[in-house]
């Protein structure tokens, strides 16, 4: 099977513009083939329906100016319709079938006819190609129209009925076709040609801004740009957007771990600074033993807390739609065990519609230290509302968190420093002072915004974090 494949792939066209092209020219082949064919049918049924007028009028002719005597004998017209009736072995051939006898023009002389038969009143007949031997002994076939008549003029005799035949060589007609076929498919080769050679130029215009993003690509991969450009056709938006986002979250994961391991070396500096001056000191043992037992403690938490931003720093693009209700109640259920002293009770107001895109543990550690934050300032209620948020269009829809307790409140001046890393608002409380510094990392991450105010409905704080629309 692996064998069989590698011709397939080896003939699949290795760009769009020659799939398009190939695509494209057949598809004008084949209109161009099928107008031809439909043209030429046409013609051939409006040539042949106009050799039957044609037949048709020479038929009347003779009928108006054909007489008859006493005794029943024909007498011609003077000058026929066409000189062609006059010469012996034209082509175009008169026959009048009459009761006692037939009369032919001198351009049936010479030629074998086919054999006429009476028609009734009024009847006509057009039928061919009927074959023919000619003046030269050659065969040949004729096109006959055929109308039969009856002479009503002699009120001392009976009706007296009659039929005109008029034959014309079928080789008029081909003729004519070959002509006509002979310049349609010249006319429609010509056309083709054109507008292939118009329809390459169309598309290779049309696939410029394709070009133009491969261009700009190659520049990003290579350095020589920081991200893809906004000047593109509005269908391969999406596309340089979502290279755009891949280009900036991967440059923030990078920022991010140098950033982490920065922190973690400066954080960790000042506990292996004192943990070697207390080393170099007259210390006994036990203080030794009790300061090393405090510095460890110390850079686990530090390690604990920098391992934790970096964990939780970063995000999938297109991660699938996560459920916020089943997340929240397993949060609330532990804060409530941890709580149970406070009686803190924490009500939902969740849109069923409303969804978090993207990871799972995001959403954890989002709720997870808003919740915390509330239940541990929060006199008795706290309150979570989830909205859908902005929607646009071709993009998912973002998203409104909002936690509410019944606490004192933070004062305006005092909301700045609560989000900055390490501070805590009371540090009478326990706590490190860096749940809501993660929350604000995680909601910029998402490139969201995090707003912190009174809250309306309980009285105390409202924290609430804004998603935009997603790619």
């Amino acid at each position: 099977m692996p064998g069989a494949r590698e011709p397939l792939l080896r003939w699949r066209p290795r760009s769009l513009q020659s799939r398009q092209l190939w695509a494209a020219s057949l598809g004008l082949v084949a209109f161009l083939a099928l107008t031809g064919y439909a043209l030429d049918r046409a013609f051939l049924d409006v040539a042949s329906q106009g050799q039957r007028e044609r037949l048709k009028s020479y038929a009347l002719y003779y009928a108006g100016h054909t007489d008859f005597a006493r005794d029943g004998s024909l007498i011609p017209p003077d000058v026929p319709p066409e000189g062609r009736f006059d010469r012996p072995g034209s082509g175009l051939y008169a026959a009048i079938e009459l009761p006692q006898g037939r009369w032919s023009s001198l351009s049936a002389q010479g030629p074998l006819l086919p054999a006429t038969e009476m028609l009734g009143g009024r009847e006509e007949r057009f039928d061919g190609p009927l074959p023919i031997t000619r003046s030269d002994g050659t065969p040949g076939n004729v096109y006959r129209y055929s109308i039969g008549l009856v002479d009503a003029t002699r009120g001392d005799a009976a009706e007296f009925p009659y039929t005109i035949s008029i034959m014309e060589d079928a080789g008029t007609l081909p003729k004519q076709v070959s002509v006509f076929r002979r310049a349609l498919w010249g006319y429609l080769g010509i056309a083709a040609v054109l507008l292939l050679f118009l329809q390459a130029l169309v598309l290779r215009w049309s696939l410029l801004p394709l070009r133009r993003v491969i261009v700009e690509l190659t520049r990003v991969q290579r350095g020589q740009l920081s991200r893809m450009s906004g000047r593109h056709p509005r269908e391969l938006a999406p596309l340089t957007e979502s290279i755009n986002a891949l280009v900036d979250s991967e440059r923030e994961n990078l920022d991010r771990q140098r950033n982490t391991l920065a922190d973690l070396a400066h954080s960790l500096k000042t506990p292996l600074a004192v943990l070697r001056t207390r080393l170099d000191s007259d210390a006994g043992e036990a203080e030794l033993r009790d300061e090393l037992e405090t510095q460890l403690r110390r850079m686990n938490d530090l390690v604990g807390y920098q391992l934790t931003r970096a964990a939780s720093g970063g995000h999938k693009l297109f991660a699938a739609p996560v459920a916020i209700e089943p997340h929240a109640e397993q949060i609330v259920r532990g804060l409530e065990k941890i709580y149970a002293s406070k009686g803190t009770i924490c009500e939902f107001d969740i849109d069923p519609a409303a969804r978090f895109h993207g990871e799972p543990g995001d959403l954890q550690e989002l709720l997870g230290n808003l919740l915390e934050n509330a239940f541990k300032w929060a006199g008795s209620r706290v309150l979570l509302t989830v909205r859908v948020g902005e929607e646009a269009p071709n993009r998912r829809p973002g998203l409104r968190i909002a936690v509410d307790d019944d606490g004192p409140g933070i004062p305006p001046d005092r909301v700045a420093a609560v989000l900055q890393r390490g501070v805590r608002g009371d540090e009478r409380v326990q706590g490190h002072g860096i749940g809501l510094a993660i929350v604000q990392d995680i909601v910029r991450s998402y490139r969201g915004e995090l707003d912190v105010g009174a809250s309306p409905e309980l009285g105390g704080t409202r924290f609430q974090v804004t998603l935009p629309p997603g790619l």
